[in-house]
């Protein structure tokens, strides 16, 4: 598709759109906002605009619609799937100046707030008023929950208060053709014909922009018990996750972690941690809830379960602080490794019970294509994050030979029952891996949808197909 470059008229007609002290063409902005987290891509925009309401997003797309520009909306830049790369120069809107906390319902356990809201400080307002939502990426510090909403973002507390979709109640968005609309109802249930609201979810800024997002809210559990599990082998760590929750359990959080990973963040962030010689593997488990002799009844039983696979050691966090540093530890993980080596992240979910043939198969894939690998992740959703490290493979063999490797880790992650990506979306970066999990059918229908929302394709071009 052919789209327009931005002449001094067309300049002049944005600014206008959206006020000419919200429109930056200098290099300084343009530098910031050619790239996200998605290893070392740039894509330069040709205007960064930061609109600050959505009359003001209807009039830009109008116009970018009518000339053909295209429009890259952009959250807080943490992406890892270059969704919010320019790859089409035009327009970056950037919506950090959306940050408002509108309205924290306390009646309805809801509330209204605005995309550029920073996850952590959503969280924190939330939980002032005794309540949770639960919704908390690892980038949640700086990330943005429009981001979340656009990528289907989760966490560690997807495994038991489900993905940011169980959250999302209504969303006001402009349509890439101008229309200002509402997506659904402020309501739990909804039968209304096709539910616009989750479909937006996931969509990765391709359908609308979103300007306002009412999100369900919970009680806050007032305690929480946090372990460490330790093992010799990444495959009895990974067996033990499933076998928890088939003995009647469910955590509040369940990550896995390898050692290298452990190694490498013990490293970067000078966190004093005793790692052992014989581990090789962790379980990061946290139970919350409202009595505590639950909680322990429940810890427990898991360290019943982790006996049959033949757990070395159980650590208990005794205090705030250990909490913290045994968080920080998972967190700063995806740092760690990529301050430490040329590396390239996947991002694949699977069914619990075949974490073990997952992990297994992606040592042996690296270790015929000569790449070393780090993995961690959500384990109790079994959605497993994998640094691929270029460690001994050549320049040649990492530029030409590695996508074969991703190809069969993607190949394996399907044929589990998997699929290719749990919440760091499809964006740019994985597109041309979506034939190896859906048929042309599936394709067609997704591409259609596109149509019907962006008839000239303007908001975020090449991204997902």
């Amino acid at each position: 598709m052919e789209y327009t470059k931005i002449n001094e008229d067309l300049l002049e007609q944005i600014k206008q759109a959206v006020g000419s002290q919200n429109v930056f063409t200098d290099q300084d902005a343009l530098d910031t906002y050619c790239h996200d987290e998605t290893e070392d891509l740039k894509y330069y925009p040709e205007v960064v605009v930061k609109p600050v309401d959505a009359v003001s997003i209807s009039a830009l797309l109008r116009l970018c619609n009518a000339f053909h520009v295209p429009v890259t909306p952009r959250g807080g830049g943490t992406g890892l799937s270059g969704a919010a790369l320019p790859i089409y120069g035009g327009v970056l809107l950037s919506m950090e100046r959306f940050k408002a906390i509108i309205d924290i319902d306390t009646e309805n356990l809801q509330a209204t707030v605005e995309p550029g809201v920073i996850t952590e400080e959503f969280i924190n307002a939330v939980a002032e008023k005794g309540l949770l939502y639960p919704v908390d990426p690892s980038s949640k510090g700086s990330c943005f929950i429009g981001g979340n909403v656009a990528h289907g973002s989760g966490g560690p507390r997807v495994v038991k208060y489900g993905t940011i979709r169980e959250y999302i109640l209504n969303l006001e968005m402009v349509l890439p053709t101008g229309e200002i609309i509402w997506t659904g109802a402020n309501t739990v249930k909804y039968a209304s014909g096709y539910n616009l609201t989750q479909l937006m979810i996931g969509s990765e800024g391709t359908l609308g922009v979103v300007t306002k997002i009412v999100t369900k809210l919970i009680p806050k559990s007032h305690h929480t018990v946090l372990m460490l599990a330790s093992f010799t082998e990444n495959e009895k760590a990974c067996a033990a996750v499933s076998a928890i929750f088939r003995a009647g359990i469910i955590p509040s959080a369940l990550e896995f972690m390898e050692r290298k990973g452990v190694e490498w963040v013990i490293k970067f962030d000078d966190i004093k941690f005793d790692l052992k010689d014989d581990v090789n593997a962790f379980l990061l488990i946290e139970f919350d809830g409202d009595d505590m002799d639950t909680i322990f009844k429940d810890c427990e039983k898991v360290n019943l379960v982790l006996e049959e696979f033949d757990c070395i050691d159980v650590l208990f966090a005794d205090t705030a602080q250990q909490k913290e540093d045994l968080w920080r530890m998972r967190r700063t993980m995806a740092e760690s490794v990529k301050s430490n080596s040329v590396y390239k992240e996947e991002d694949t979910v699977v069914p619990r019970a075949a974490l073990p043939k997952l992990i297994n198969g992606i040592k042996e894939i690296g270790s015929r294509f000569g790449f070393e690998s780090v993995c961690y992740g959500h384990a109790g959703d079994g959605n497993l994050h994998i640094n691929i490290i270029k460690a001994g493979m050549s320049d040649d063999d990492w530029k030409n030979k590695l996508k074969d490797g991703i190809v069969e880790i993607f190949e394996l992650t399907t044929a589990l029952g998997g699929t290719i990506s749990g919440e760091h979306g499809i964006g740019l970066v994985q597109k041309e891996f979506m034939p190896i999990k859906y048929s042309e059918i599936n394709l067609n229908l997704m591409r259609g949808i596109k149509t019907v929302f962006d008839p000239n394709g303007i908001l975020n071009p090449g991204k997902i197909f």
